[in-house]
């Protein structure tokens, strides 16, 4: 049977330097570890058996073994990789677990492998609020910092937003931060040519008084999407959050950081722990303090650095 192995779903055009194929039947375990160019060029060989206990690969033979057997392997990593930040999953070695990375969000997106990680936060920085209602006191005093911001375009967000998609596992979850004004005139667009589908919504209460010409902006709201297929059940583990969040935070430089309270609580509900955490325009970087405090390691980055 194991000469019969086909492999025409893989897609030789995505941005890889392995591949990992594994085969289980009911008394073997086969795999090996094969190159791009040993795919495309069609040397990559056979999937093969591994002795009981073994490190090393049997090639060409297959050894029958007793039924729940424990599997061993050691590899060298890839040139240029380093498999330190997920046990199943070969991250870019420029991507620095853990850290505060500078660096372009769509550019650190590409350099994610498709569909391997359950979480990401994304907090576009626009100015709805600010240009969109004018106030009248932008860039004054303390919205100075937030005024120098360089902006996203609704192209830009949209093209984060798919790329965020292609990078989620099936049925993980963008938390996505959006303001009273997108949150009242629409974001739809953003999800087009996306699985991604709304699923919840949480309001953080700042526990402050903000700008607004009739109510006071005293919220923000995070849009919780998840990929298909849609679940919750085995999926979402934590059933104690409130859709209506209270959490004081201070504020940074004239930027207000996200509360680190409720990512993590969130980062707790759809995750377990050692799992990666992306947030490709990471600001304050709060999404890091949550993944730090809640056992998780954090991918991200920001266009103007920690």
């Amino acid at each position: 049977m194991y000469d019969d192995f086909q492999s025409n779903h893989v897609r030789y055009h995505r941005d890889y330097d392995a591949l990992l194929c594994i085969g289980i039947a009911p008394d073997d375990s086969l795999f090996d570890a094969w190159s791009k160019a040993g795919v495309t060029t069609d040397k990559a060989g056979h999937l093969v058996a591994m002795d009981k206990g073994s490190s090393a690969f049997v090639h060409n033979d297959r050894i029958r073994r007793e039924r729940g057997m424990t599997l061993r392997a050691t590899a060298k990593p890839v040139e240029g990789m380093d498999a330190t930040v997920n046990t199943s999953t070969v991250f870019p070695k420029a991507l620095e677990p853990n850290a505060r990375l500078k660096m372009d969000g769509l550019k650190f997106l590409s350099m994610l492998p498709e569909a391997t990680v359950p979480v990401a936060f994304f907090d576009p920085q626009y100015r709805g609020v600010l240009d969109k209602l004018r106030y009248g006191n932008e860039g004054e005093k303390r919205g100075q910092r937030r005024c120098s911001l360089k902006q996203m375009t609704p192209d830009t967000i949209a093209k984060f937003i798919q790329k965020i998609d292609s990078v989620l596992l099936p049925s993980g979850h963008l938390f996505l931060w959006m303001d009273k004004y997108h949150l009242c005139t629409g974001f739809q667009g953003w999800m087009e040519g996306t699985s991604l589908e709304v699923v919840d919504m949480v309001t953080w209460d700042k526990q402050k008084m903000g700008m607004g010409y009739r109510t006071r902006r005293s919220c923000e709201h995070l849009v919780i999407l998840q990929k298909a297929p849609r679940k919750a059940k085995g999926v979402w583990k934590v059933h104690t959050i409130r859709d209506i969040w209270s959490e004081t935070v201070g504020s940074s430089n004239g930027v207000h950081p996200k509360p680190v309270g409720l990512q993590g609580e969130l980062i707790e509900a759809v995750s377990n722990t050692g799992d990666v955490v992306i947030d490709p325009a990471a600001g304050s970087f709060s999404v890091l303090e949550a993944c730090r405090k809640r056992g998780r390691r954090f991918l991200g980055c920001d266009i103007e650095g920690g």
